[in-house]
């Protein structure tokens, strides 16, 4: 037969895992001024390398409280931040866009999707 203090221990632990779970509060990343710059094509005065695309997709169902207020600024940190693991000296052509999406399963329900692109460069 179960015990008041097994049923006790299990409700404690199941507790303390959902409570340990998912955070809606978003982490501090390195600072912005650690992070390559994004160049204007006119700003590109010296000659450089293409290292590569980056390409960043994100979906969010219903809401996304950790998102900042602002798309272009949670892109442009998401390439920069990208952009930096690569070892990147700049970033350029970054497009930032998002769209509405539906998952269809019973019920459907709304998404949205985030995407950033850019190209990382390295100076010659």
């Amino acid at each position: 037969m179960i015990t008041v203090s097994f049923l006790r221990t299990c409700s404690m632990i199941l507790l303390l895992a959902l409570f340990t779970g998912c955070s809606a509060i978003p982490t501090t990343g390195p600072s912005n001024q650690d992070l390559p710059p994004v160049l204007a094509q006119d700003e590109l005065l010296r000659p450089y390398e293409k290292m590569g695309r980056i390409q960043i997709i994100r979906e969010v169902y219903f809401s996304d409280y950790s998102l900042s207020p602002s798309l272009q600024e949670w892109g442009l940190t998401a390439l920069r931040e990208e952009a930096r693991k690569m070892g990147a000296d700049a970033l350029i052509l970054p497009e930032i866009d998002s769209r509405q999406i539906t998952i269809v399963m019973f019920p459907a329900f709304p998404a949205t999707e985030y995407r950033a692109a850019g190209v990382a460069i390295k100076f010659k």
